[in-house]
């Protein structure tokens, strides 16, 4: 965020400045549609970005797993905004999806944290997130940094409507204070955290339930512990649990909930309540202050973590998990 977010003053506004985009941001704004492409935890970092960039945009969004994309020769248009998403800048897929968004004629943008990488390099524009290598193959740094960009991004193309200026602001706030304030208070969960794994080590399989920006967390997480500990685990939008996923759960399976303080809250409320009624074996991530209203009857295990603005989030939550 450093040097691209502007705090303002007594004669400043709080603003964003993307210095690779600034010169194609008119074409943007006026787009058809945006369309987001990326494999594995870039298109997760896209997902959990969507609302955000819906609401400040206006501009219709879509996501696009590159591998999909291709297999069914999506269409892409002379109107649309692609903008790839990858760590490496180098991802197969992806690079070919970008091949054919410059046959068709559409603005293509990377997002990407390697400079001078493919993407880089073959897209008309685009942002660096600059967080470093990543040094193996599970990307976390790299995830959460994408999230803040696109945040930043939808802070970009909505930045000349009035009728969201306080909610840029607020958004602007929330960005500043993730790092020093916010993030530094979800690891000081280290230790709790390190014992979590004990109860968990002899397991053969992990469900994750996540609803509205915490979608993306529950697949990014489920995608993790595939990466990093060899062990099956399925992120689960928690709308669709009556369809199929209620009927593996039992007292031997167990399953992390994502229920943090949003307008789904109360809907994850409920969800806890019919896992625990099929004798879940529930690990529960909530809002501090909260422990009470998610836990049944004092049969969950809960994970209390700093409670931020919705669509910043997914950028705490993913941090214990």
């Amino acid at each position: 965020m450093r040097g691209r977010l502007i705090q303002g003053g007594s004669c400043k506004a709080k603003s964003v400045l993307l210095d690779g985009l600034k010169d194609h941001l008119r074409t943007i704004k006026r787009s058809g549609r945006i369309v987001f492409i990326g494999r594995g935890t870039s298109y997760n970092a896209a997902l959990a970005t969507r609302p955000i960039l819906v609401e400040l945009s206006g501009i219709p969004i879509t996501m696009e797993v590159a591998s999909d994309l291709l297999d069914r020769q999506g269409p892409i248009y002379r109107e649309d905004t692609t903008v790839f998403v990858s760590q490496s800048g180098e991802t197969a897929d992806t690079l070919h999806a970008l091949e054919c968004a410059l046959e068709n004629g559409a603005l293509c943008v990377g997002i990407t944290n390697t400079v001078g990488s493919a993407i880089a390099r073959n897209t008309h524009c685009g942002v660096h997130i600059n967080a470093g290598a990543e040094i193996g193959v599970a990307s976390t740094k790299a995830y959460t940094s994408q999230i803040v960009v696109m945040a930043m991004l939808a802070l970009a193309i909505g930045g000349d409507a009035i009728s969201n200026q306080a909610r840029r602001e607020a958004i602007i706030d929330g960005l500043f204070e993730l790092p020093n304030i916010k993030v530094k208070e979800v690891l000081k969960l280290d230790q709790e955290i390190k014992d979590l794994p004990k109860l968990l080590i002899a397991e053969q399989s992990l469900l994750v339930f996540g609803r509205g920006y915490n979608y993306a967390t529950a697949l990014e997480r489920a995608l993790k512990v595939k990466e990093v500990a060899l062990m099956h685990s399925e992120g689960i939008l928690a709308g669709e649990m009556k369809h199929g996923p209620l009927a593996l759960v039992d007292e031997n399976l167990p399953i992390v909930v994502i229920a943090t303080r949003d307008a789904c809250f109360s809907k994850q409320q409920s969800v806890i309540q019919q896992l625990h009624a099929c004798n879940g074996r529930l690990v529960v991530m909530c809002s501090k202050g909260d422990a009470a209203s998610v836990s049944v009857c004092g049969s969950c295990r809960v994970i209390e973590v700093p409670q931020v603005e919705d669509y910043l989030q997914p950028v705490i939550n993913v941090v214990p998990l």
